[in-house]
């Protein structure tokens, strides 16, 4: 599919999953053409359906890669038996990742290939026979997926092409270019507003649906882009409309990612695994694991050596030291090491949120989170923050709510006097409350932090990393937009970021 003319990519919707039991279980029964599939409900349910599927390969790879490794929050571990993957994560890591990445151009055409299917739902659905509900309810999660994956892609190109309609043939296939960035953003909160209006709550969907999207995950997702775009007062509406929901936070912080508690009080969003089946599973512990590690951090008896696949997105010491004593998230979160087969303490850190067992040899069942209530939390202080610090207002509520539940005693106007402390203090607790969940790195950008708190970590990595190139580290505003990958560049006529 990489190397397949974009027509290809954009017309991937037809090569639908169907559904079984439940809307997770999404293994192919069969392959369809546009001209004798989307004829009744349950073939749009399969093209829902088949829009959530390119979210669990994002996730599994260039999700984390761009939205964690290239933060002040994680690295690698350096592995000198197995380079494979110096061009890939290394070079993500260090900012000398190229356009002719294999990751940058997965991460286009993985999320293009989301676009797609979404399309392919919007631009069929109308002529199909169904409950006026249930077509509501498939135009929302399909306009909540596409500007999902619009978010994303903004968020690391820019201004990106908006393809909106379903393509029938390679002549429909080429864009009109680039979208302005104003124009891209303006087209995610069109699709997130009718989305949060069509959308079904949370509890208004049966156990076999749970997962999907919600009126709260599109309003939460929404807010985010809002406050993204420094939008506050239509920010904070979103939140209020999302609190009124009824989510709420888990008492034990690990809970909230434990598999037994899939789509709990707390979550909002999350990409759904399922550890049954290869196709579905995730794999965070293997790939998060040190690879110098066997099974020790697996405990995968039947995986006792772990190779180039492994010994990703390495806690730093710098996010290690940034929980305060007594944190609870932090040990739910990372390891500082683990013991090997003589009992021996190896030092090397790894993140172990995700660490819950498996479900068979190579395959876990943990879902990753994408929206949680937390996260509205500490939005909601943001937005009242910068809307006007009252010292002990709503604001300081919200956030101390958060710090309650990690054993953190609340702040107050004593410890936090201005707006200026207030701002710092939320951008902190959101470092440590949502670490590797792919947010570090959105927060630095859309603060205007990233270029000099990440060349400030680099100064701090080639202390501990003699290998690295003199280029490494040199960030400047042009690399926190990734190129666009030359075979979309010359196939679209696009214009290329500078670099």
């Amino acid at each position: 599919m990489k190397k397949n003319p974009i027509f290809l990519l954009a017309l991937g919707g037809i090569l639908l999953a169907g559904c079984k039991k439940s809307f997770l279980d999404l293994s192919p029964q069969a392959t369809s053409s546009a001209a004798n599939f989307f004829q009744n409900q349950s073939q749009m349910e399969q093209a829902v359906n088949g829009a959530y599927a390119p979210l669990r390969d994002l996730t599994n790879l260039e999700y984390w890669v761009y939205g964690e490794m290239r933060s002040d929050n994680t690295s690698f571990q350096y592995n000198n038996a197995d380079r494979g993957q110096e061009s890939q994560r290394e070079f993500v890591d260090e900012f000398l990742v190229s356009a002719n990445s294999e990751s940058v151009l997965s991460f286009w055409q993985g999320s293009y290939r989301g676009i797609s299917r979404c399309n392919d739902v919007l631009g069929h659905i109308d002529a199909v026979t169904m409950p006026d509900e249930k077509k509501s309810q498939y135009i929302g999660e399909a306009k909540f997926l596409r500007a999902l994956y619009y978010y994303n892609l903004v968020r690391q190109y820019g201004g990106v092409p908006l393809r909106l309609e379903s393509v029938a043939s390679p002549a429909d296939a080429k864009s009109q270019g680039r979208a302005t960035l104003d124009a891209t953003y303006a087209q995610i909160v069109a699709d997130l507003t009718d989305a949060a209006a069509k959308l079904p709550t949370k509890a208004a969907y049966a156990a076999v649906d749970a997962g999907r999207a919600t009126k709260g995950a599109a309003a939460a997702l929404l807010a985010s882009v809002y406050l993204t775009r420094k939008d506050y007062p239509n920010a904070l509406t979103q939140l209020r409309a999302v609190r009124s929901e009824g989510y709420s936070l888990l008492p034990s912080y690990r809970s909230v990612f434990d598999p037994a508690n899939k789509n709990n009080a707390e979550s909002i969003f999350e990409v759904q695994y399922l550890g049954s089946q290869p196709a579905l599973s995730s794999n965070f512990t293997y790939v998060f694991a040190p690879y110098t590690s066997g099974n020790f951090v697996t405990g995968d008896a039947a995986t006792r050596n772990l190779n180039g696949g492994s010994g990703w997105n390495i806690p730093t010491p710098e996010i290690i030291n940034a929980y305060e004593t007594g944190d609870l998230r932090k040990d739910a979160s990372l390891q500082l090491g683990y013991k090997d087969a003589t009992g021996t303490f190896v030092a090397q850190p790894y993140i172990s949120k995700y660490n819950f067992g498996i479900a068979a040899p190579g395959r876990t069942d943990t879902n990753f989170p994408v929206l949680r209530y937390a996260d509205v939390l500490l939005m909601q202080a943001e937005v009242l923050n910068e809307q006007g610090y009252v010292a002990g207002g709503e604001a300081f509520d919200a956030l101390n709510q958060v710090r309650r539940r990690a054993g953190l005693p609340p702040k107050s106007a004593a410890d936090l006097s201005s707006q200026a402390q207030f701002r710092d203090a939320v951008l902190q607790e959101r470092r440590v409350e949502l670490a590797f969940e792919n947010q570090r790195w959105y927060d630095l950008v859309r603060t205007g932090r990233a270029v000099d708190v990440l060349n400030a970590q680099g100064v701090l990595e080639k202390t501990r990393k003699s290998f690295l190139a003199a280029a490494a580290y040199q960030v400047t505003p042009n690399k926190i937009l990734l190129p666009i990958p030359p075979y979309e560049v010359t196939l679209d006529n696009l214009e290329q970021n500078p670099q």
